[in-house]
């Protein structure tokens, strides 16, 4: 489209809408949502030469020798956002991010995602994934603070009156059916006030693009009543883990290579499965960022901690489901909220994509529960398991040619830089655990 055609579309959504903010929203590298809010009559101006803005305090972004960067909206991520004002408007514009001489930025985690879904295109493949996301909902306090007491004390698909947290939750529906998500289930977690949405299926750029627009809703809302929502993997010792159930499928040719036949998956869907087990250790570090991460993969109820794959087998880290009509697909397990959903797929879709290209041999199904497979470990050494310190996962990503590959070795290393220091942080911090412990006794 021209920037003419572009210009024309955006000015009159702009004008049909009563539109009089917009939020020019980028993801940075932690996966976090970042925003420069521009007047409505700046957008020409956006879409014709971007607005710069200053990248050195952003974590991950630029060096101060080099951080001027620019955002030029992408207009078919438009959308007004519903909890604002209704009488002068305020929309979102998802950017690209490039240099000021107009060369795309090699750290976008947007453009490595688009780059990767590119070169599986050009080979004849479609990407496309659906999430399930997991969170909680926590009371705030007198000054509106966030507590560590959970909204309820429900259980599994329990409802209202036990289910205090159910109008808020359909409240996020809502919203989010406002801006165009197809939303296909909502519940109450295994956990004390922790809730799970599930949105339908869509390519991988716009899921992504899905889920970082979703963590600013479910906030947002849960804010508006009262409430405070955590995306942390594991923020209750006893209740169970908050984790971004992927589901992907592979198209080509019209054909989803995940459609399996009586039990049976194509080749194609072996390979590919092959390729993100191979790299899933180094992935992890990117699916699971966070320390706090590895408290939920360790910490069972459900969540995995073994490679390997299965048809109806939870216990292993991916799962076949049943194949319905159109929702045929793998079920990646591991990765949780508050991955870079960018970065984490264009890494699912690139391990997939050289297990197809180099024919990589599926390993068997693996047919034991949790507690068997721990068992088996003791003997058989074959079955691998997922890091259990985001120390271990970064040291799988250094080792890991493809990842670097996919991420460029710029970004590769900030990232690592960021963790490490990350790491380091936590090892010297004295936590309450150590004076529980040790203190009466030393």
């Amino acid at each position: 489209m021209s920037l003419a055609r572009k210009t024309i579309e955006t000015m009159q959504f702009i004008e049909e809408n009563d539109v009089k903010f917009i939020r020019l929203q980028f993801c940075d590298l932690d996966g976090q949502n970042r925003n420069i809010a521009i007047l409505a009559n700046q957008i020409e101006r956006a879409l014709a030469s971007g607005i710069p803005f200053d990248a050195s305090s952003i974590a991950g972004f630029s060096e101060s020798k080099n951080s001027d960067l620019v955002l030029f909206p992408d207009i078919s991520t438009i959308q007004i956002l519903p909890w604002r004002p209704q009488q002068g408007k305020v929309a979102r514009i998802i950017c690209d991010i490039k240099y000021p001489n107009g060369e795309i930025y090699q750290g976008d985690s947007r453009n490595i995602l688009k780059e990767t879904m590119k070169q599986a295109k050009a080979l004849g493949y479609l990407f496309n994934i659906g999430t399930e996301c997991e969170f909680y909902l926590f009371k705030q306090d007198e000054e509106g603070e966030p507590t560590t007491e959970p909204s309820d004390q429900a259980g599994y698909f329990d409802l209202a009156p036990f289910d205090r947290g159910e109008n808020t939750r359909r409240e996020i529906c809502l919203t989010l059916e406002d801006m165009g998500f197809e939303i296909e289930s909502s519940r109450h977690e295994s956990g004390k006030g922790q809730h799970g949405i599930a949105f339908k299926f869509d390519n991988a750029l716009i899921s992504a693009d899905n889920m970082m627009t979703f963590k600013t809703v479910v906030k947002t809302v849960a804010q508006r009543n009262g409430l405070h929502a955590s995306f942390l993997p594991k923020p209750l010792m006893d209740e169970p883990g908050s984790g971004m159930h992927i589901n992907a499928s592979l198209m080509i040719d019209g054909e989803n290579i995940f459609k399996s036949d009586n039990g049976i998956l194509s080749m194609a869907a072996q390979y590919f499965i092959a390729g993100v087990l191979a790299h899933i250790k180094g992935i992890t570090a990117v699916g699971n960022p966070l320390i706090n991460s590895y408290k939920r993969l360790m910490g069972g109820q459900e969540a995995p901690q073994h490679i390997g794959w299965s048809f109806t087998n939870r216990a292993p880290l991916i799962r076949i489901p049943a194949s319905v009509a159109d929702y045929s697909r793998m079920e990646l397990r591991s990765p949780d909220p508050t991955c870079n959903p960018y970065l984490t797929f264009a890494l699912i879709l690139a391990a997939g994509m050289e297990g197809l290209l180099k024919k990589l041999p599926l390993m068997d199904e693996l047919t034991l529960g949790a507690n068997e497979i721990t068992a088996e470990i003791k003997t058989d050494k074959s079955i691998e398991e997922l890091p259990i310190t985001l120390s271990e996962a970064i040291a799988a990503m250094e080792n890991d040619a493809l990842i670097e590959s996919v991420l460029g070795d710029g970004l590769m290393k900030k990232y690592v830089e960021l963790k490490k220091q990350e790491w380091l942080d936590y090892i010297k911090t004295v936590h309450p655990w150590e004076i529980d412990r040790y203190f009466s006794i030393y």
